[in-house]
């Protein structure tokens, strides 16, 4: 069993920037890959961004170049770097976990955390 708790959320100005942490339990997590999905409000949750247990990380459109994503395995923690925030960046940030990047990728993932807001103001 793997559980994460996110934090790091909270309210920005639009421009802004914040870093979403989530920490995950167990011994084996450099072994997992991690996720980072949203859910805006009336939205179905979305892909956000991956990186997988090599480092290699995929991102969707709507955030590449802005988020980035990166992992402590000494601390069994994954990161969400948001920068040049926008007002539709507004959402519910959910951090997953799964033993294949595809998995999570696909929303398929094992693992979810309960997720942390993020509101960006304009």
């Amino acid at each position: 069993q793997v559980q994460l708790v996110e934090s790091g959320g909270g309210l920005v100005q639009a421009g802004g920037s914040l870093r979403l942490s989530c920490a995950a339990s167990g011994r084996t997590f450099s072994s997992y890959a991690m996720g980072w999905f949203r859910q805006a409000p009336g939205k179905e949750r979305e892909f956000v961004g991956a990186i997988g247990w090599n480092g290699y990380t995929y991102y969707a459109d709507s955030v590449k170049g802005r988020f980035t994503i990166s992992r402590d395995n000494a601390k069994n923690t994954v990161y969400l770097q948001m920068n040049s925030l926008k007002p539709e960046d507004t959402a519910v940030y959910y951090c997953a976990a799964d033993t294949s990047t595809i998995a999570i990728m696909r929303g398929t993932n094992d693992y979810w955390g309960q997720g942390t807001r993020v509101t960006v103001s304009s």
